[in-house]
């Protein structure tokens, strides 16, 4: 598992479903992101077109966001 912080931008993100992509410059794959991701402990939530800084974990499954800050 390897941890990196990046700068990206929310894709898409189901409130409903808790769950959502994030994309970011200098990765081709989309980032999954999960509402337990979500470093704000208030609101659990992103908007589409949202500004992110976060940790990028490499799974199995593929890249996973980690310790997600909304702008």
């Amino acid at each position: 598992m390897t941890l990196q912080l990046r700068m990206g931008r929310v894709k898409w993100f189901d409130n409903n479903k808790g769950y959502g992509l994030i994309v970011a410059s200098g990765i081709e794959q989309e980032v999954y992101v999960n509402k337990k991701a979500i470093a704000n402990t208030k609101n659990k939530a992103l908007t589409e077109g949202q500004d992110v800084e976060f940790s990028v974990i490499r799974t199995a499954a593929g890249l996973e966001a980690a310790d997600v800050i909304g702008f």
